[in-house]
């Protein structure tokens, strides 16, 4: 028997066969042009077709992965009409004189590298879905088949990694479960293996090899373990866990629409990140009782300009208008670190995770700062929103912060514009120096969430890009429990709520202990609200 450890992303138990995908290979070769308007039409008959068959997509696949996870082929084919998508390719194959395949997966694959590099995880997820839609346009215009491979018999299906319109298109009949070298957890790959009911589990590396092919195995979604040619105590094992699974997915499914409390009957707000308007369809299906951090960069990554104000208005006040009476706390712009964009022409740095980031950038740029605040102020007038900004180290920045949104009202307001007053101004406490101080940043903030996962990073000293050091880096940390428990206590000596919307929010093995700090609000990946308000009940 050989085990092999991955990371689970989709719960669940299969047994059978390992088979690798067969895919069809496509061709891009640099192939020179004489015509370049002629090669610039024939991308855009391309485009529009694959525009086309996304529409068709969406809506064969509401019934398969639910409406809000098949808005995400209508995000697919709006990408198709951006000009930040499509001008990069009209651009290398008019300067390089090149046919549109090669253009299409330069410019796609440059895109889905800067998604790639990119230290927060779900940004770094959306790097497949720039691949898929790509391929499905170079696929058209190479004229090469889309589809996989028959593989017959049900299987436990391998791959490098699956993008989103192959796993909504597979047979759910003919796959047990997937297995993959790479992958994202929070890829729309891993959310719609969630929802298909298909265990799942992804960053296996090269120890997933094609010599393991035709292999008897059995998985474990939860745990992320591979076996291979498993041995009769470990099946047993495996089939008394499925039944195990079966039943606290019924009891959990119970709690579905009911408020989060203690116990003690304390109650506890359990919301849901996300980072693109159609996000807000899956924290909804996930049971969310609001959105505890609306990751707002998602406007900025992937264009040559800065988004104006009505476009950032257009997407706000669609998630307000979604969430209804439920909070939505938008974090205002936290482009800088892993998150690099060219047109912000950010000098290069040695050590971005400490240079001009977030709030900095804000601050030394006002125009850009008032810009996105009159856009989020307008959009409350349409629902329940709230105002948070990252990276906060003292009280003179909170103080500039907090001037930057006085401005912006008065703008709003000269002009006539409809906007609420008393929008909530939060902070994100995410260094030793936020926490350590937050006692005086807490008399000018209307609440706390705390990204523990930056404060990881600047607690233990250590750069979360760099896999080598990953044995070292403790999330359990004392240094950083102590952290969160002075700020929690700070924020209620003040009369303010404090919340957690870094990873350490999901982590269950420390529910209880949070529940025990008095935090007020776990903000997480909608997949898992259900489960923690089950474990809070019993804290």
């Amino acid at each position: 028997m050989i085990t092999l450890q991955g990371k689970g992303v989709s719960a669940g138990i299969a047994r059978g066969r390992l088979s690798f995908l067969k895919r069809k290979s496509l061709s891009v070769e640099k192939r020179p042009i004489d015509n370049v308007e002629q090669e610039i039409e024939r991308f855009n008959v391309a485009r529009k077709t694959a525009a086309e068959q996304l529409d068709t997509l969406a809506g064969e696949m509401t019934d398969k992965i639910g409406k809000e996870n098949a808005l995400l082929f209508e995000i697919h084919r709006m990408m198709l009409e951006d000009t930040d998508y499509t001008d990069p390719i009209i651009e290398i194959i008019t300067s390089e004189k090149v046919c549109a395949e090669y253009a299409v997966n330069t410019a796609g694959s440059r895109l889905a590298q800067d998604f790639a590099d990119m230290d927060d995880e779900y940004m770094k997820a959306r790097a497949i879905d720039i691949y898929d839609v790509s391929r499905r346009v170079i696929k058209l215009l190479s004229g090469e088949d889309y589809g996989l491979g028959e593989s017959g018999e049900p299987v436990i299906l391998a791959a490098d990694d699956f993008t989103p319109s192959e796993t909504a298109q597979l047979n759910r009949n003919a796959v047990l479960a997937l297995v993959s070298r790479q992958g994202a957890a929070n890829s729309h790959t891993a959310i719609f293996a969630r929802t298909m009911g298909i265990p799942a589990v992804i960053s296996f590396g090269a120890f997933l090899s094609g010599d393991l092919s035709g292999k008897q195995a059995a998985l474990d979604g939860e745990t992320g373990v591979l076996y291979i040619e498993p041995e009769p105590d470990i099946i047993k094992e495996l089939e008394e866990k499925q039944e195990r699974l079966r039943k606290e997915k019924e009891a959990l499914e119970k709690r579905r629409g009911k408020p989060t409390f203690t116990k003690d009957g304390r109650p506890l707000k359990l919301y849901a990140n996300i980072g693109s308007v159609s996000d807000a369809d899956a924290a909804l299906a996930g049971d969310a009782e609001g959105i505890g951090l609306f990751r707002s960069e998602f406007l900025y990554l992937g264009r040559n300009d800065y988004p104006d104000e009505d476009d950032q208005y257009e997407s706000y006040r669609k998630v307000l208008e979604k969430m209804g009476n439920r909070q939505v706390v938008i974090r205002t712009l936290d482009i800088g670190a892993d998150k690099q964009v060219d047109y912000f022409k950010l000098p290069h740095e040695e050590n971005p995770a400490l240079g001009m980031r977030a709030i900095r950038i804000c601050l030394t740029r006002p125009d850009l700062f008032k810009t996105q605040l009159r856009a989020i102020y307008r959009a409350s007038a349409h629902g329940n929103a709230a105002i948070m900004f990252p990276m906060i180290n003292s009280l003179e920045e909170l103080l500039k912060a907090k001037e930057s949104a006085r401005v912006a009202r008065e703008e709003l307001a000269s002009k006539g514009v409809a906007f609420k007053e008393d929008v909530p101004i939060g902070i994100m406490i995410e260094t030793p120096a936020s926490a350590l101080i937050s006692d005086v940043l807490a008399r000018e903030a209307a609440f706390f969430s705390i990204g523990t996962n930056d404060l990881t990073q600047y607690t233990l000293a250590i750069d979360r890009q760099n896999d080598s050091l990953s044995s070292f880096c403790d999330t359990h940390h004392e240094a950083i429990l102590r952290l969160i428990q002075l700020t929690c206590e700070n924020a209620h000596r003040a009369g303010i709520w404090c919340g957690i919307c870094g990873g350490l929010g999901g982590d269950y093995s420390l529910t209880k202990e949070f529940v025990e700090m008095g935090l007020d609000e776990l903000s997480v990946e909608p997949s898992r609200i259900l489960k923690l308000r089950s474990i809070i009940a019993e804290c």
